[in-house]
């Protein structure tokens, strides 16, 4: 069941110029809308345009055409006040690729609590959400640690630690798991799942991870700065030549399934899960051998 939109972006077009003027076309005209309260992965090849669109979800870039809403709020006029930026952070907040270039301070706590301060939060109130957002994280234990000491994967964790701290309604991930191995991509992904759940958080997670892109309730593939496949993980994963054709990896069941199939097999090219995949095929075998 909808929840509305939280986001909606509308004919989106922005360019990269050189130091000549030379443009290279990052989006071109993409329009987009991300329900309140759900997952939603962003898939695409380096250069697609997928970072490009989460910096000016967040303001930090300015589209060339179209504007972006969030929760009501116009993110994409030139003339944003300190406060209208304030009030885009209260809102969505994000999470980037490298933990390393987030983390500011030389303690964990204080390091979780940079953000609420910016916002001018009081210090009482300030106290509650850093004690909330590190247990939330499963680091409270750490925070009289240095961050430089704790591994990539409990460094993502006070990352969006500090994120939650400023009590944003969504959270956008730019390859947030890219730089960790599996058991620190699983910590965060088990994390950002339960914000989801529980929590009700938006999330807008951009990966190269087609795992993690299962997770979501939907996927959206950006090639060449425009919308290619927008729908469920089953739907897009099961469009295998075209997700191929753009240079994206599929997940190695539903391959298997496609692979199937073309060759003259009836079988289901919707499954995402390694399971089910097994369970469709060994049913097949066994109708088979009945008849």
């Amino acid at each position: 069941m909808s929840n509305g939109a939280f986001i909606k972006i509308e004919n989106l077009s922005f360019t990269y110029k050189d130091s000549e003027g030379e443009g290279k076309k990052a989006l071109r005209g993409v329009d987009l809308e991300i329900e309140k309260e759900s997952f939603v992965a962003l898939l695409g090849h380096n250069g697609s345009g997928k970072s490009t669109l989460a910096k000016i979800i967040s303001a930090i870039l300015l589209p060339e055409e179209g504007r972006v809403v969030v929760d009501g709020m116009t993110v994409t006029d030139e003339d944003l006040s300190d406060e209208d930026i304030l009030k885009l952070h209260k809102k969505v907040g994000m999470v980037f690729q490298n933990p390393d270039n987030q983390l500011v301070a030389t303690v964990v706590e204080e390091d979780v609590a940079f953000g609420p301060e910016n916002l001018g939060i009081e210090p009482e109130e300030i106290r509650r959400r850093v004690d909330d957002a590190m247990a939330l994280m499963g680091i409270s234990e750490y925070a009289r640690h240095a961050p430089s000491k704790l591994s990539g994967g409990q460094k993502q964790r006070v990352a969006i630690a500090g994120l939650m701290a400023m009590e944003p309604q969504c959270m956008i991930l730019d390859e947030a798991t890219a730089m960790l191995d599996p058991r620190g991509r699983k910590e965060v992904m088990d994390t950002v799942l339960r914000l989801n759940r529980e929590k009700g958080i938006t999330v807008l997670h951009i990966t190269h991870h087609m795992d993690e892109a299962a997770l979501a309730d939907r996927v959206v593939v950006i090639d060449d700065g425009r919308v290619l496949l927008d729908g469920t993980p089953g739907e897009v994963f099961s469009k295998v030549g075209l997700m191929q054709s753009v240079g994206l990896e599929v997940l190695p069941q539903t391959e298997l399934l496609y692979e199937l199939t073309q060759c003259g097999l009836p079988l289901p090219d919707h499954v995402t899960d390694a399971e089910e995949c097994a369970r469709v095929i060994f049913e097949y075998y066994q109708s088979q051998k009945k008849a």
